[in-house]
C-alpha cells in the first residue's frame, strides 16, 4: 500500500516556526545545482552538503526529491515581476504571460521537463496560473475555452523552448557553432540537395529564406497562435 499522500506546502508554515535552516535557502541551493547540471545531479545528499547540513537534517524540510523539486518550481516561478490584474487586451496579455514562460525555462533549462507533469500548488505558481486564466478569460467569458486557449499557449512555449534547448545541448555535445555546423555539412548540402535537384523548396529554404534568430522565430509564431485563437473565439 502506498504511504498517505502529504502535500509538502500543508507543513511549510509550522517548519519555518521550528528549524534554523530555512526552507528558501535548501531550494535556492538546489536550483543553483540543477542550473549548471540539471535535475540528475540533483541529491539529498548533494543538497544538504552544498547547504551545509546532514542528509538526515534535510529530511525535516522535505520528505523526497519530489518535494523538493515541487518547491524548487515555485520558487522559479516567482521570479520577475508580475502585474496584478491583466490589462484587458487578451492579446498583449497573453504575451506577456508566454514571454514569462518562455524566458523562466530558458533561465532554468530542467523547467520545462517539470512542467510537463503534475501543476504546482505552490502560491507563487498559482499566482502565475490565476493572472495567466484571466489573460486568457479576456478573450472568452466560458472558463473552459479560457483554459483550452491557454493551454494551446503553453504547449507552443513548450515546443518552442524545447527546440531552443536542445539547439544548445547540440552546441555543448559537439563544441560546433550552428555557422560551424553548416560549414561541415555544406559539401554533402551542395551535392545531395542543390545539385541534383530533388528537393526544390528545401533548396529554396537555403538559398532565399532569411534565418530568424530565436527571439524572432518565438514571437513569429506565438503571433500565429494568437491570431487563430482570435479567430477561433470570433465564431
Amino acid at each position: 500500500m502506498a504511504p498517505p499522500f502529504t502535500l509538502v506546502w500543508t507543513r511549510l508554515t509550522e517548519q519555518r516556526r521550528r528549524t534554523a535552516l530555512s526552507v528558501e535557502q535548501i531550494v535556492a541551493v538546489a536550483i543553483r545545482i540543477a542550473d549548471a547540471e540539471g535535475t540528475p545531479a540533483l541529491t539529498m545528499r548533494r543538497v544538504a552538503t552544498e547547504a551545509g547540513t546532514g542528509t538526515t537534517s534535510l529530511y525535516r524540510y522535505v520528505t523526497n526529491k519530489d518535494e523538493l523539486l515541487e518547491l524548487m518550481v515555485d520558487a522559479v516561478q516567482g521570479e520577475g515581476e508580475l502585474p496584478t490584474e491583466p490589462s484587458g487586451d487578451w492579446r498583449a496579455d497573453l504575451t506577456l504571460v508566454a514571454d514569462g514562460m518562455r524566458a523562466s525555462m530558458l533561465r532554468h533549462p530542467w523547467l520545462a521537463t517539470e512542467l510537463r507533469s503534475r501543476p504546482s500548488l505552490g502560491p507563487n505558481a498559482l499566482r502565475r496560473s490565476d493572472f495567466a486564466l484571466a489573460a486568457a478569460g479576456g478573450a472568452t467569458a466560458d472558463i473552459t475555452v479560457a483554459s483550452a486557449l491557454l493551454g494551446t499557449v503553453a504547449n507552443y512555449v513548450h515546443g518552442a523552448v524545447l527546440a531552443e534547448l536542445s539547439e544548445r545541448e547540440d552546441v555543448r555535445s559537439t563544441g560546433m557553432t550552428q555557422d560551424e555546423w553548416r560549414n561541415a555539412v555544406s559539401p554533402y548540402v551542395r551535392k545531395v540537395i542543390i545539385d541534383s535537384g530533388d528537393y526544390p523548396w528545401v533548396a529554396r529554404r537555403i538559398f532565399e529564406a532569411e534565418d530568424f534568430s530565436h527571439d524572432q522565430q518565438f514571437a513569429f509564431g506565438l503571433d500565429c497562435v494568437l491570431a487563430g485563437i482570435e479567430k477561433r473565439v470570433a465564431r
